[in-house]
């Protein structure tokens, strides 16, 4: 069983396997003043003091990050884990931190450390998009608060607002339309189950108007933190678009590096009838959180009611694949190594272009074991409708493929880059040890080739459920994959994107299966030179 698919810092490790901390955090003070003030406010502890655990402390050190200039080095974050791992519990005790607590950086000790002051005037929301999901939280605070400090800040415990200090600070439950929210001064932002708040119930105008309001404040402290599950993939809900954004960030696609995603995800290789893999993935993703009950949650898992994707996405935290997705995310996830292209393998290349608003991909595959790295990608950065692909920067990429590589054949789709696919032909071609096609070293025009794509795509689909593919890691080609939708089409099942004007790009996927068919085609045909892919009988 391979191991758990783990996102954000508080999973890094250094050379000696230690868990990494941040250089400089308010986190200390926030566990600290925590543990004094705050309650357990469930489960057998009940009514003793509270304490984090390992995990919880690590998230709140780098949630709690700051730079050397003592600003936030994460202004928003994204905490999903399984149902029952104690989300709403932790996200009291920030709310709580952020309400009375040290939660600001006020000066330098010193010996370096950094001094945590409380908010003068804190304003905290809880935010959801129906009130139900603010209650749970919402209910916490009488329980967690110590009676020391309901005296000590005069705190009037309500429902729905709590007030202290005759009002200057104010802790409320938020599920009013976006247009109530719009010019709110909040300093801090619980987001609650994100993974519900679609466009359909004004979820996305609410993190819209918190995004903004955000940004705005005096000081630019003001920050959101969001809970959710994992998300149902095709629904669009901030959740979905949260994972969108952050596979960007994280793939280096954007400018964009202030956020915290934070994930623990079962093994992507879990068999959910298997009671030993099964059992072992509910440990892996339920972290250090051993309140969970094991048996209560295989139970749920093996619920004849329970479809195998509700039980992924809130048992086991993983992503399920859309009813329309070309392959299981987490069928793709088991096929990722850590293994990497060496110089002087022996590779054929997969390229997919476009002029703008597409990417453009280009893929190796080594020949002797079929590993796929993708090499290059060129993506349009957001918010740049006049944005055009670097050819001069793509062109360079394809020569120093070749000069890295033995390259034995080069599959690219043609247009719009017809040209530069004619100088790749007349430079490398006669190289190579197969061809695209019978008159051209490196022309694969996707709009005849309809039929062998097809094939090339199923194959490919495959090979990725059996765990035969192997795939270097990488965070672009991922997303591009799992982007994939299931096309149908009179050959059999291809894919492409949601719909034409989808986001979502799929073009390193494209490009992937284009490689890998020029594999296939060079096994069958290497040792006749230049011949033509004309049938798709695979290895």
């Amino acid at each position: 069983m391979s191991e758990p698919v783990a996102y954000g810092p508080t999973w890094s490790r250094g050379e000696d396997g230690r868990f990494l901390l941040p250089e400089r955090t308010l986190g200390w003070h926030v566990l600290g003043w925590a543990s004094t003030h705050l309650l357990q406010p469930d489960g057998p502890n009940a009514g003793g003091v509270w304490r984090a655990t390992p995990e919880q402390a690590r998230f709140l050190l780098w949630w709690y990050a700051i730079d050397e200039r003592g600003r936030w080095l994460y202004p928003y974050g994204v905490l999903r884990r399984v149902k029952g791992w104690g989300k709403d519990p932790i996200g009291a005790v920030i709310c709580a931190a952020e309400f009375a607590g040290p939660c600001r950086f006020g000066g330098w000790q010193s010996d370096g450390e950094p001094i945590a002051v409380p908010h003068p005037t804190a304003w905290v929301q809880v935010a959801a998009v129906n009130l139900d999901q603010t209650r749970i939280t919402m209910s916490l605070f009488p329980s967690i608060f110590t009676d020391e400090l309901i005296a000590e800040h005069g705190i009037d415990l309500g429902k729905e607002i709590i007030y202290a200090e005759k009002g200057k600070r104010r802790l409320e439950a938020v599920t009013s339309s976006p247009r109530a929210l719009e010019g709110a001064r909040a300093t801090f932002v619980l987001a609650n189950e994100t993974q519900h708040w679609l466009e359909a119930n004004e979820g996305h105008a609410m993190a819209a108007v918190i995004d903004r309001n955000a940004i705005k404040s005096r000081d630019g402290s003001a920050r959101a933190l969001a809970l959710t599950n994992a998300h149902a993939p095709g629904e669009g809900s901030v959740a979905e678009r949260d994972w969108d954004a952050y596979q960007k960030i994280a793939g280096g696609q954007t400018r964009s590096q202030g956020w915290l995603y934070d994930s623990l995800e079962a093994p992507p290789d879990t068999d959910l009838s298997d009671a030993d893999s099964l059992r072992a993935a509910i440990r892996a993703a339920r972290g250090d959180s051993d309140w969970l009950d094991e048996d209560r949650t295989v139970e749920a898992v093996w619920d004849p009611r329970t479809p195998p994707s509700i039980s992924r996405r809130f048992y086991l935290n993983q992503l399920a694949a859309a009813e329309d997705a070309w392959v299981a995310p987490h069928e793709w996830d088991a096929c990722l190594v850590d293994d990497r292209l060496a110089d002087g393998d022996e590779v054929v290349l997969g390229f997919d272009g476009s002029r703008s608003s597409d990417a453009t991909a280009l893929i190796a595959c080594r020949v002797s074991d079929g590993l796929v790295e993708l090499l290059d990608v060129w993506e349009e950065p957001a918010n740049d409708p006049n944005w055009e692909v670097p050819r001069t920067e793509v062109d360079g990429a394809v020569s120093k493929a070749h000069e890295r590589f033995r390259v034995s054949a080069f599959f690219a789709d043609v247009h719009p880059w017809e040209s530069y696919i004619d100088a790749w032909a007349s430079e490398w071609g006669e190289d190579y040890r197969v061809w695209a096609t019978s008159k051209h070293a490196v022309a694969y025009d996707m709009r005849n080739r309809g039929r062998e794509f097809t094939y090339a795509a199923e194959k490919v689909a495959q090979e990725v459920a059996d765990g035969e593919l192997r795939a270097a890691s990488d965070m672009v080609l991922t997303r591009h994959v799992k982007n994939a939708r299931r096309r149908p089409n009179r050959h059999g099942v291809a894919f492409g994107k949601e719909h034409r004007e989808s986001s979502r790009k799929v073009d390193a996927a494209v490009a992937m299966v284009i490689a890998r068919h020029a594999r296939d085609e060079l096994w069958l045909r290497g040792d006749k030179k230049k011949r033509a892919s004309t049938t798709m009988r695979g290895v």
